[in-house]
């Protein structure tokens, strides 16, 4: 008599076995088919609770076989905290968290985990710049037809890269070729349509990169399933200096004029006594839900939720910021400077008035790469963005940065600082934040700098 069927179904595990077999945790009866299902996730726990049991069994699930031919082509050896990353990695069993900051260098500790475990690897990434950005490097680093999924493109190889995307919709017909899953940012895991990328994949071998994991929501508790544990992690301040580059960061305050600041007062006003009236909490987790919600049912809520934008424009926009922005521009000339704003219109008007380059998500994929090279030879002084540089690109000429405006998110605030902290010699660079004093960009800023990277 055959022994028991581990088998693979579109995303899914089986276990065809017969009446009265031992079944592995984590199975469930589909009465459709009259067998156990699991999701792909399950497949690691599976496998090594039916060996431990010594329980025969037919593995049809999994389509891969080691890479025995894999080499690595690494032009240097690793420093010591990727070395290290790469072995808390191992000891934990080949799953978990690698925490570092941006450029430090993640993606080599990626290429030393794929060639440390010589198995086909799937790569998967939030942005387009990303999904090209390691693919040429996976390329380099071991001389293998790369695959592509997303941007267009369909290849699956034994090392492929995709979006999260691209990911989510091929899951159930490639989720059992391969034996390891990088995810890069892995802080976007968590979110519904992601999470089901990773229950998925059978990958036994699972491993995160983020320099900020955290979530607002608590989303990352969720990374221990579905990844591993946070295995190491290393901080900006421990590596400044020797393996990112030297770094201060300067919040500068600007006041609103009279008329700017009897306009904000009135919508402020507006826009408090709605919430006071409704008597919304807005220091509770869910308290700006609870604003929308509320504000969308009435025409009273609907003109204090125009008046809270009125007054956030007005404090991100003041005419005294843009002067402020071009003394700093004039100052540190002939430093490739990233400018950052936290909307469109605010990007656009300073690229207008200031005459250099802008990169909103509305920026043909052509043209942002023709900018960013431009940045990164010295063709511009400067290139405006909104949110779009926050991840997901490599600028090592960049030397100084400008927060015109942005959100209270500690992420946010770290990746823009990190845009430019890749080493180089002589380098220091610089992270200006333009606040506007006396209105709630205070404390927006104030949440924002809740990370050791700030601390004095």
């Amino acid at each position: 008599m055959p022994p028991p069927r581990l088998a693979w179904d579109r995303g899914t595990l089986l276990w065809d076995a017969g009446v009265g077999d031992l079944s592995p945790p984590g199975f469930q009866w589909d009465d459709r088919i009259r067998k156990l299902r699991a999701p792909g996730v399950a497949y690691r726990e599976a496998v090594e609770w039916l060996r431990a049991e010594r329980h025969p069994f037919e593995d049809a699930a999994r389509a891969w076989a080691p890479l025995a031919d894999l080499v690595h082509h690494a032009p240097r050896a690793s420093r010591p905290y990727q070395a290290e990353a790469v072995t808390a990695w191992c000891a934990a069993g080949r799953r978990g968290v690698v925490v570092l900051p941006t450029g430090s260098g993640k993606t080599w500790v990626a290429e030393c985990c794929i060639a440390d475990t010589r198995r086909p690897t799937l790569v998967v990434v939030p942005t387009i710049d990303l999904l090209a950005q390691w693919a040429h490097r996976l390329a380099t680093a071991f001389a293998l037809p790369i695959g592509v999924l997303g941007g267009g493109s369909h290849e699956i190889c034994d090392l492929t890269v995709s979006t999260y995307a691209s990911a989510y919709l091929h899951v159930e017909h490639v989720g059992n070729r391969f034996a390891l899953v990088i995810f890069d940012e892995v802080h976007h895991l968590p979110a519904e349509r992601h999470a089901a990328i990773a229950e998925g994949l059978l990958a036994p071998f699972r491993l995160g990169l983020s320099a900020t994991p955290e979530r607002a929501d608590e989303g990352h508790r969720l990374l221990d399933l579905l990844v591993g544990p946070e295995v190491y992690r290393r901080e900006i301040r421990e590596l400044s200096g020797r393996f990112l580059a030297p770094y201060e960061t300067v919040r500068l305050e600007v006041h609103l004029d009279r008329a700017e600041r009897q306009a904000y007062a009135a919508a402020r006003q507006v826009y408090r006594s709605f919430v006071a009236l409704k008597r919304i909490d807005l220091r509770k987790p869910d308290g700006w839900q609870r604003f929308l919600q509320v504000a969308s049912r009435s025409r009273a809520g609907r003109a204090a939720f125009q008046a809270w934008r009125e007054a956030r424009a007005i404090a991100h926009g003041t005419g005294r910021k843009l002067d402020l922005l071009e003394d700093l521009l004039a100052e540190e000339a002939g430093r490739p400077t990233l400018v950052f704003t936290d909307d469109n219109a605010t990007a656009y008007r300073i690229s207008r008035e200031m005459l250099i380059p802008c990169i909103t998500h509305e920026t043909p994929a052509r043209e942002r790469e023709t900018i960013l090279a431009g940045l990164g030879d010295g063709t511009y002084r400067a290139v405006v963005t909104s949110r779009v540089l926050n991840e997901g690109v490599d600028l090592p000429a960049v030397e100084i940065g400008v927060v015109v405006s942005g959100s209270g998110s500690v992420r946010e605030h770290v990746q823009r600082l990190g845009r430019i902290l890749r080493p180089g010699p002589g380098k220091q660079a610089i992270l200006y934040e333009l606040v506007t004093a006396d209105t709630a960009e205070e404390r927006t800023s104030d949440r924002r700098r809740d990370h050791e990277a700030y601390d004095a």
